[in-house]
């Protein structure tokens, strides 16, 4: 069943987790966003992703220009986390990461929807367990 919420328990709000995703986290842009992500334990075992948002002051000095980026952002993502969840529940995996919006504009609700849909892909992708070489292909010739 898909569920279309965004719960307090998804939101990357601990400073220490923050910090430590900035520092050790593996790190990708699909523009206009800038994608830090890291594997860690969560708290919430219920959610296998925490997400923060955000939008540089420098870029976007009204309050009310950035919270709109972040809350078209934090929309986007409710309505498409579920390809990545069934992902990482299946795998068994929790991550944590942290988007920046890094235009100077608000782009279009749609074009930021497909943006996100990328960067689900990605994670997905980059998330995939390494399948270990057999014997063919470690160059042992039988």
């Amino acid at each position: 069943m898909k569920t279309y919420s965004f719960r307090k328990e998804e939101r990357l709000k601990s400073r220490k987790l923050i910090e430590t995703l900035f520092r050790e986290g593996k790190a990708f842009s699909v523009f206009p966003y800038r994608v830090i992500y890291m594997p860690v334990k969560l708290p919430a075992e219920e959610y296998p992703v925490q997400v923060g948002f955000s939008a540089a002051s420098r870029h976007f000095p009204r309050a009310v220009d950035r919270n709109r980026v972040k809350r078209l952002g934090r929309e986007a993502w409710r309505l498409q986390k579920q390809v990545l969840y069934d992902h990482l529940r299946q795998h068994s995996l929790q991550l944590a990461i942290f988007l920046i919006y890094t235009d100077k504009k608000i782009a279009p609700f749609p074009t930021l929807h497909h943006k996100i849909s990328v960067i689900l892909e990605r994670l997905k992708k980059a998330t995939e367990p390494k399948e270990p070489l057999n014997e063919a292909q470690q160059g042992e010739v039988p």
